[in-house]
């Protein structure tokens, strides 16, 4: 919005030239980052005091760590004021012409609406398990199908005329389609090598990096503070790579597919960014409000689309290894509980409890040494990722 009064400002007359400065990426990022942290800042007790108003409380449930029962209570759904940082700063501040910022707005605005449902139901129906998870996964899995299929042609032309012409190529060539080597999957530390995965392979690896990072973010949110500062780090980091495949002497010089447009994305990332520390504020130990699904689920699929868009998903998957870990406990958990119960009659557990962080605290660390040695794993894990835009 502001870069296109900014242009027409410029348009009336050359007194308006300092406008120029919108045109950056850079700078409207910065803004952006600036704005979201300030609309959080100022909304934030706002936000807290509604949800107690309306008693919006979080629900322990009854098989949780003894030591959070005290956070029954605590506000929760306080991801509405992440998502309205982030909807308002970026909408200002990102080209409007701009198709993959559109897309991941969609993307992540979308599961938050599936994320607000869960929590509705938990808080007003004081139904601890909220939305069940066939109906969660199968809104989760439409959201991120249709994301998979818009993205496979998007990626590949710079046009949506192009996309809907392509669209309509693959459906009446029986769904078979040649996508460029940019739409294959990317290896870090290699130059100019990518994996083809055909349209069938994108879609699937797309829904499951969408739907897998949305999953996996939900399930680290558990402690105060725990899941939004390596949001914020990944999603900073992430930025960094649309920069660099939207820019056609980066990519080039870098050995990074060249994504016209995606460097728009940077906007939306520092936005995240903004608003995700905002967030913190309120969030840190001991919590005034948590983030609920409506926070978690959206920013999982943020990060999991522009990670998509930019060509990172495995670089995603290092830099938000504290989300893979997590995920991959639980997953672990019930699979070895399900298959000792079956075999010896009794199930048996792999850790003291799922998902990882409460396995650290039934080991005797603090909730707050948890959160901080997971944000430095993070940072370390942010680093390599960064690392493979040289080291290729």
């Amino acid at each position: 919005m502001l870069l296109t009064l900014a242009q027409w400002l410029q348009s009336l007359s050359p007194e308006f030239g300092f406008f120029r400065v919108f045109q950056y990426i850079t700078f409207r990022a910065v803004m952006a980052a600036l704005t979201a942290l300030l609309i959080g800042l100022w909304a934030g007790p706002m936000v807290i005091r509604r949800l107690t108003e309306l008693k919006i409380g979080q629900p322990i449930r009854g098989y949780g760590m003894e030591s959070h029962l005290s956070k029954s209570g605590t506000p929760t759904m306080g991801g509405v004021l992440i998502l309205l940082s982030i909807a308002v700063s970026t909408l200002l501040w990102f080209d409007w012409h701009n198709r993959f910022v559109w897309i991941v707005l969609l993307v992540t605005l979308g599961f938050g609406a599936i994320g607000w449902v869960d929590d509705w139901r938990k808080v007003v129906h004081k139904d601890p398990e909220g939305m069940r998870s066939r109906e969660k996964y199968f809104w989760q899995s439409l959201i991120g199908l249709l994301a998979a299929l818009y993205l496979m042609f998007c990626i590949s032309e710079n046009s949506n005329l192009r996309v809907m012409q392509l669209f309509f190529q693959w459906i009446s060539s029986g769904f078979d389609v040649s996508l460029p080597p940019k739409a294959g999957l990317m290896l870090p530390f290699f130059k100019e090598v990518s994996y083809p995965l055909g349209a069938l392979g994108f879609v699937v690896l797309t829904y499951l990096v969408i739907v897998g990072a949305s999953n996996a973010v939900n399930l680290t949110d558990g402690l105060d503070g725990l899941a939004i500062m390596p949001v914020v780090l990944v999603g900073s980091a992430l930025g960094v790579f649309a920069y660099v495949t939207g820019s056609s002497v980066y990519s080039k010089y870098l050995f990074f597919p060249y994504i016209p447009g995606s460097g728009e994305l940077m906007i939306f990332c520092s936005a995240l960014a903004g608003a995700g520390l905002a967030f913190l504020w309120f969030n840190t130990h001991p919590a005034q409000v948590f983030m609920g699904d409506v926070g978690a689920l959206a920013l999982g699929a943020a990060l999991g689309t522009v990670a998509v868009i930019v060509r990172q998903e495995i670089v995603l998957a290092i830099m938000g290894g504290i989300f893979v870990v997590e995920a991959l406990s639980v997953m672990l958990q019930v699979t070895y509980f399900k298959y000792t119960k079956k075999k010896f009659g009794a199930g048996k557990r792999l850790l003291k409890m799922a998902p990882l962080h409460h396995h650290f605290e039934k080991e005797g660390w603090k909730e707050t040494q948890v959160v901080v040695r997971f944000w430095i794993i993070t940072i370390l894990l942010c680093l390599i990722g960064l690392s493979t835009l040289k080291l290729r």
